[in-house]
């Protein structure tokens, strides 16, 4: 096992994401899926892998699963050594490794994109690597596609992202798979993913892996979504943080706070569930600078090959390395949706770009913008706390209702130039607490997580 860094290139999360029509169902029932609500057909389909059971299902190279209140993944016997020329850091250091491989799961939803995420803690001296590998709609077999290599910290290797990764079919766009041509046609029918575990040889650590899974989508082409009807309203207490706070501090971090507007919503959920990081934690942060947990969220979030703050997975990794969270990537139907998970005491992280006069009251145009939903007000307006805000307490906004669910949900739009680009068709991340109430299970069951 031989492994190595790829070629630098920055790409744009958004750019990626191209989508098609609605494609034919299947029935999967292992997995939740979301549904268009005009054709009935499956949109969005999420299949994890976090308890006992579903870990001594997979197929076991060297790990073992570890029962107890949170089951886990871990390393048992390593069964290799292997290097890794780190390219970030031009280093090459030895790991012994082990390996985990899922079942074959055959989603609702035949995908052109599929998005992975996992939640684990990687003490000092392990990391870890997780891989998808598809069957296409013709029965052909896409390669071993790595999506991303991650630890918790960045004093062993730096957590990244791996460009170059195509068939000529389908490619990796830092955090995604993407079908390369969805107007063709070809579609991923099934997928596996898996996990390689590493540690410094002889020293008996072990990564502990809580969940894996991977949301696949077919979102049809769309410049407008169906509007929604508003249902209860409610508004949760969720801390407010600017990432314009942080401007220009830690510029090796996507060039300082201006760009880390997904570590400052992931810290605001955090801190709204109680989590956030010790003293000791913070100990590198200039005392000068106020937040300064922002600037810890922006530094263990980081992706060194894409240079940016945005992986998506990475920060959903980042939330589950607190006590007791989850965290998974997703995309969500509609604003009632969204309205759904409000009700059950659990914020959203919203994805989306639009030009300056698409949101009203925003005061900027953005080719992608994470923001934290928060709640929704009696005319169904939309409650955010959006971290582009000049100062914290700025933060809180409302914006309209059909002008947000729309740039959030839709997959196509006209930039500044008049240039038709992509949107994100409703990516968001979730957290919430790992033992979560009932009604929370229900909410999130709802919108297809579990």
């Amino acid at each position: 096992m031989n492994m190595t860094g790829s070629t630098p290139r920055r790409t744009v999360l958004a750019a990626a994401l191209a989508m098609a029509g609605a494609a034919a169902t299947s029935t999967a029932p292992v997995a939740a899926a979301t549904r268009d609500k005009a054709t009935d057909a499956p949109l969005i389909d999420n299949r994890s892998w976090a308890k006992y059971a579903d870990w001594r299902g997979g197929t076991a190279a060297g790990t073992r699963a570890r029962p107890g209140s949170r089951p886990g993944l871990v390393i048992d016997a390593p069964t290799g050594l292997t290097e890794y020329a780190d390219p970030h850091t031009g280093t090459t250091t030895s790991w012994e490794y082990a390996t985990w491989t899922s079942p074959v799961h055959r989603p609702s939803v035949p995908a052109t994109e599929v998005i992975a995420s996992w939640n684990a803690d990687t003490p000092a001296g392990t990391w870890l690597q997780a891989e998808l590998r598809g069957g296409y709609s013709d029965g052909t077999a896409t390669p071993w596609y790595v999506m991303g290599r991650w630890a918790s910290g960045d004093g062993d290797i730096r957590r990244t992202s791996v460009d170059d990764q195509t068939d000529g079919r389908s490619s990796i766009w830092t955090d995604t798979f993407s079908i390369d041509s969805p107007a063709s046609g070809l579609r991923l029918v099934s997928y596996e993913l898996r996990l390689t575990l590493f540690r410094r040889p002889g020293s008996g650590l072990t990564p502990v892996v809580w969940r894996l899974g991977a949301m696949a989508s077919d979102i049809p082409d769309r410049f407008t979504v169906p509007a929604s009807v508003p249902g209860v309203a409610g508004e949760l207490p969720v801390p407010r943080y600017s990432q314009n706070t942080h401007v220009g501090q830690y510029p090796e971090y996507d060039n300082g706070g201006e760009a880390w507007c997904s570590p400052t919503s992931s810290q605001m959920i955090l801190e709204y569930w109680g989590r956030r990081p010790s003293a000791e934690d913070l100990a590198w942060v200039d005392p000068a600078f106020a937040d300064p947990q922002v600037c810890h969220a922006a530094r263990f979030t980081y992706d060194y090959q894409y240079q940016g703050c945005g992986n998506w997975p990475f920060n959903a990794a980042y939330a589950a390395t607190y006590p007791g969270m989850s965290a998974a990537v997703t995309r969500l139907r509609s604003l009632t949706d969204l309205e759904r998970l409000i009700r059950a005491g659990i914020p959203v992280i919203t994805s989306q770009s639009f030009r300056k006069e698409e949101l009203t009251g925003a005061g900027y145009g953005t080719s992608g913008h994470l923001m934290t939903v928060i709640g929704f007000t009696a005319e169904g307006d939309v409650i955010a706390n959006d971290p582009a805000s000049p100062s914290n307490d700025a933060v809180r906004r409302v914006y309209r209702r059909r002008e947000f669910e729309n740039i959030w949900l839709r997959t196509k739009r006209y930039n500044a130039t008049g240039k038709v680009v992509s949107g994100t068709g409703g990516v968001c991340y979730v957290y919430w607490p790992a033992k979560p109430t009932g009604s929370q299970k229900q909410a999130l069951a709802a919108v297809g997580i579990s």
